[in-house]
């Protein structure tokens, strides 16, 4: 009990200080937060415990047992730092472990950035609570921003604290569900506090090779060409969507720069998104798959397709420089880590230059 109570110890003095020197709304906003992150330390138990207890249901014990491969995994074949996370677990009352809300003006694709300790300036804020999230989105929309919110089934602490899984994730598939771990383990092996983009697509494409890797070894031989070509499908299916969101967020930003009054600005607005809408509907059709629906479902509004950029618009860039490493994932990293000392306007030229 004493390894858990140290962090938590930690954790409030932090709050607390932050609390007195950043204003009264930070107060609530740090107190959720640590609120919810020590509701989780305290429910963890061992995963190894519970798969010990005969009443867990296969469809659990299965998941909880992939869990444990797939973290060794990260760490034999990935040379991913797990530390103690993923080692316990956390069954939760609500759909997912916590909830994002992100912004951005009416008249801009840039997105509105919070600034935090460690973490640096990150472009969305997490709330423990879907109420709480709902009182910050109405109040940034009364404020004329544009506002997009969604749930999350895990984040990373950034090997502060030993991450629990939450039970938030088991409903993912098996291939989801691995590509999940690898992608938040991903942050604690390099992370840039204040650059949302190149930590979330570092994540995204080591989530992505990761999981390459992981099927290639996990899938019976016999199996192996017909996974490799779903998984090829899905990257391309993926790939399709982030050029077309981000294709409309530059015809936005295009936009934007014109000399137009606010409503003929809103009209043309207007006109982008629903066009975006069907040509998606299109697309939809030529995939034969509708994985996307609840995405395009949302407002499609600045702050909604802002989320796509960051976590996948450098993916391409990371791919290039695997390859030209040969695949070495320890060289990959050493350069990764280099870029990560450079200054953002810099680091953004060196993997603009591999797209």
């Amino acid at each position: 009990m004493q390894s858990v109570r140290r962090p938590l110890m930690t954790l409030g003095f932090v709050v607390l200080v932050l609390g007195l020197i950043s204003g009264c709304e930070s107060i609530a906003y740090y107190g959720q937060a640590a609120q919810g992150q020590m509701s989780l330390l305290l429910a963890r138990e061992s995963i190894a415990e519970r798969l010990s207890q005969p009443s867990i249901p296969n469809a659990e014990r299965r998941k909880l047992q992939l869990v444990l491969d797939a973290r060794a995994f990260a760490e034999r074949t990935l040379l991913l730092e797990a530390g103690d996370s993923y080692l316990s677990y956390v069954e939760l009352e609500r759909s997912f472990v916590l909830w994002n809300v992100f912004a951005a003006p009416e008249f801009s694709t840039s997105p509105v950035n919070w600034c935090y300790p460690i973490a640096g300036c990150v472009s969305y804020r997490g709330y423990f609570a879907e109420s709480a999230a709902q009182r910050a989105a109405e109040r940034l929309a009364e404020d004329g921003f544009d506002v997009y919110s969604g749930g999350v089934d895990a984040y990373s602490t950034l090997g502060w604290f030993a991450d629990p899984l939450t039970s938030s994730v088991l409903r993912r598939s098996e291939q989801g569900l691995v590509g999940l771990l690898f992608h938040e383990l991903a942050h604690r092996r390099v992370y840039v506090p204040g650059d949302t983009t190149f930590n979330e697509s570092f994540a995204t494409f080591v989530e992505q090779e990761g999981l390459r890797r992981w099927l290639q070894v996990n899938s019976q031989s016999a199996a192996q060409e017909e996974v490799s070509q779903q998984l090829a499908l899905a990257d391309s299916t993926q790939a399709q969507f982030v050029v077309l969101v981000t294709g409309y967020r530059d015809r936005l930003t295009a936009l934007y720069a014109e000399s137009l009054e606010p409503m003929q600005m809103r009209a043309r607005k207007d006109a982008i998104r629903q066009e975006l809408r069907d040509e998606y509907a299109v697309l939809r059709e030529q995939w034969g798959y509708a994985g996307y629906d609840r995405w395009f479902a949302g407002p499609l509004n600045n702050a909604q397709l802002s989320t796509v950029a960051s976590y996948n618009e450098l993916v391409p860039a990371f791919a290039a420089l695997l390859k030209e490493v040969g695949g070495d994932l320890e060289r990959f990293y050493a350069r990764v880590m280099a870029l990560a000392e450079l200054p953002e306007e810099q680091r953004q030229e060196v993997l603009e230059s591999f797209l």
